[in-house]
């Protein structure tokens, strides 16, 4: 195994070299398995496995990196590295060019890596190193030294330093520690792979799907709302770490954001013919409609630029599900000022100022139709869930026609209006079988009585 891997690097590394070339040749001696191993020996003090790294902090910051064991840290609630399990992955921080010989100890053999065997001092690993015993051991304790801190514990300029209060009086300077918070490196890089399973692994992409052509699926999925994606390293992500290079850089940051509070009180809507107006001045309905209009008017530009090439206009799946995400976004927060608006007591909508159109109160004030004979009566036989459909695309129609210079058609008109039918059918369904169980219920007791 270890021969093996030392020769496919020396075939990586002359496979457009004649044998007879002289750089063949030296490249040849290098690669012979003693002399590539007593040179990786005296290689590996460039590099330090690490679980916390220093560089992702500040990339010319020359400190203190640390590797701890997470069984070796306290067991506590919230997420940290006590989580990892016992077979995770260090990271190497260090020279990049010696970061084949990490590669060399992560090779594993019966289930345990090299480097798992040089810190134990394995006998095996002594033997298959070299003929030679004594040469053998201080190479194994050279690969151990891999996780040990090179120097003194050290803090750096560039660092961040966090002055933390541990004492009782803030006014004192003696009741402070002084931290040097590192990046938990081994932590984020499951973290990452977690979370880009979450946005682009088949399983939520097959959830998505689902759920915009609102269908049945087993098992769920997960969305994380407005992570950021902080870049380290620049166009070289292997100076900062192994896995920040196997990351290409990026690391996902969750949103820490503070609570976005909203009134309680939810206000009738009497003196105007639609609530529609009332639903786009609200802020997440907004950023929607924003969204929409700015992929609105980057296809339209793209178009206008086919067309001038004398090529067809450009539809894609990715195009496709993109405009299903945001008019799903739509129908979800048309759902929710829904609810809001039937905490109102009911029959609000019998007061002599209300202006509302019909199909919107039988949508908005279900409760009266229990105080009133002929409200119910006539909501039960309207239409009103395909009325509040085409209002909503008539709406959201208005609200981005006067935005982009491309006027819409009908078939935009028509697919809004018919996402938002499949939604208000199935909430009237829902409002129906309530009504009619409640109603079931008062009969029951009535008999009782």
């Amino acid at each position: 195994m270890i021969e093996q891997f030392i020769l496919d690097r020396f075939q990586t590394k002359t496979e457009k070299l004649a044998p007879d070339d002289p750089v063949y040749l030296k490249l040849q001696q290098q690669f012979d398995p003693q002399a590539w191993l007593a040179d990786a020996a005296r290689r590996v003090s460039q590099l330090q496995v690490v679980t916390h790294s220093l560089k992702a902090i500040h990339p010319d910051a020359k400190g203190t990196n640390l590797y701890v064991e997470p069984a070796q840290l306290k067991r506590r609630e919230l997420v940290g590295s006590h989580c990892l399990p016992a077979d995770f992955e260090g990271d190497v921080v260090g020279n990049a060019a010696a970061l084949d010989v990490y590669k060399f100890l992560k090779l594993r053999w019966e289930e345990r890596s090299l480097l798992e065997r040089a810190l134990d001092g394995d006998e095996a690993l002594i033997e298959a190193l070299s003929p030679d015993r004594a040469e053998a051991e201080s190479w194994v304790r050279a690969f151990a030294d891999i996780v040990e801190p090179k120097g003194t514990p050290s803090s750096h300029a560039r660092g961040k330093q966090v002055y933390w209060l541990v004492g009782d009086d803030p006014a004192s300077d003696t009741g402070y520690r002084l931290l040097a918070p590192l990046y938990a490196t081994a932590l984020i890089h499951p973290v990452h792979s977690r979370l880009s399973e979450a946005r682009f692994g088949e399983h939520a992409k097959a959830g998505r799907k689902a759920r915009r052509e609102d269908a049945i699926f087993q098992g769920g999925y997960a969305d994380y709302l407005n992570l950021s994606v902080q870049k380290l390293g620049g166009t070289k992500p292997q100076n900062i770490s192994q896995l920040n290079s196997e990351r290409g850089g990026q690391n996902y940051l969750l949103a820490s954001l503070p609570p976005q509070w909203q009134s309680r009180e939810v206000t009738t809507p009497l003196r105007t013919e639609s609530v529609f107006p009332r639903f786009g001045r609200r802020a997440p309905v907004r950023q929607v409609v924003n969204d929409l209009v700015s992929w609105m008017r980057q296809n339209s530009k793209e178009d206008e630029k086919r067309q001038k090439e004398g090529k067809r206009p450009r539809k894609t799946v990715h195009d496709r599900n993109y405009h299903k995400d945001l008019v799903a976004s739509l129908t979800d927060e048309l759902l929710l000022f829904t609810f809001e608006l039937h905490r109102l007591p009911a029959g609000w909508s019998r007061d002599a100022e209300c202006r509302l159109v019909l199909a919107e109160q039988y949508w908005l004030d279900p409760g009266r139709a229990a105080l009133e004979v002929d409200f119910d009566s006539n909501r039960r036989q309207s239409q009103w869930h395909e009325e509040v459909a085409l209002r909503f695309a008539r709406w959201l129609r208005h609200a981005i026609d006067r935005r982009v210079t491309t006027g819409l058609g009908d078939p935009e008109h028509d697919f809004w209006a018919k996402q938002v039918e499949v939604v208000m059918e199935s909430l009237r369904c829902q409002l129906d079988d309530l009504q009619d169980a409640l109603r079931d219920d008062e009969e029951d007791t009535g008999e009782l009585t």
